[in-house]
């Protein structure tokens, strides 16, 4: 069991920035690929971006590409997403997500691969 915790939402102009960060809540067993999910209103569930636990593997959603930048430099099992560029379109509720991985180069992008799940954290980009 991982239990996850995002922080970082808000509400921002077109054009601006953020950036949300999520880590496990207590101790946890092994080492799992991460990613960030998003859900607009209305809308399925969205793959944004992903890392593998080392670190190495790395994906976006073409979307995102060349805004977003996914890290892991707090160490494993974390996921930091800094938002640059942000369009209202980006708005909605953004989700941690953890799966399991014995590979170190393993990464899931798919919102269905994920077995953990944090509670969200909102993401408004309105003028």
């Amino acid at each position: 069991q991982v239990d996850l915790r995002e922080s970082g939402g808000g509400s921002v102009q077109p054009g601006g920035s953020l950036k949300l960060s999520c880590a496990p809540t207590g101790r946890t067993y092994g080492n799992y690929a991460m990613g960030w999910i998003r859900q607009a209103p209305g809308k399925e569930r969205e793959f944004v971006a992903a890392i593998s636990w080392s670190g190495k593997n790395i994906a976006y959603a073409d979307s995102v590409k060349g805004r977003f930048t996914i890290s892991n430099a707090r160490g494993v099992n974390t996921a930091d997403l800094e938002m640059a560029g942000l369009k209202p379109e980006d708005t909605g509720i953004y989700y941690c997500a953890a799966a399991k991985a014995l590979g170190g180069a393993t990464i899931f992008d798919s919102p269905d691969a994920y077995n953990y799940w944090g509670r969200g954290t909102q993401v408004t980009v309105s003028s």
